[in-house]
């Protein structure tokens, strides 16, 4: 199925019918503010969410408690940290490249702006 956004439809429901109940064992949330407490939703016993982004806000501060029912765990990783190193930096990117090469990574761009709109290219990401 196709979802036009993350409004569309009620992905922790989703998630949970594909899942059989279960969750799924990690959440990479780029969006933040509008899907974290669905993202931990979403998370089975033991999972883990990591948060990345802050693409509609910053996740604001929760008490660990929110964790409890499942043993859930979270990270808020930056880049910076995996990329320390010029060796680190091209090793990663020498991944992302090598992935995208073997058809394990798709990279799909639906819509190009020239320059002159840049702002309608933001308001559509």
């Amino acid at each position: 199925a196709t979802y036009e956004d993350y409004t569309s439809v009620d992905g922790a429901a989703k998630v949970k019918e594909i899942t059989e109940g279960k969750g799924v064992k990690a959440v990479i949330d780029g969006i933040g503010l509008a899907t974290w407490e669905m993202s931990l939703e979403c998370l089975a016993t033991r999972g883990i969410f990591v948060s990345f982004g802050n693409a509609s806000g910053a996740v604001p501060a929760f008490p660990p408690l929110k964790l409890i029912a499942k043993s859930g765990y979270l990270t808020r990783p930056k880049l910076l940290d995996y990329t320390q190193t010029v060796e680190e930096k091209n090793q990663r990117a020498g991944d992302i490249f090598r992935w995208i090469s073997e058809g394990k990574l798709k990279v799909t761009v639906d819509k190009a702006f020239p320059l002159d709109e840049a702002v309608q290219g933001h308001e559509y990401l």
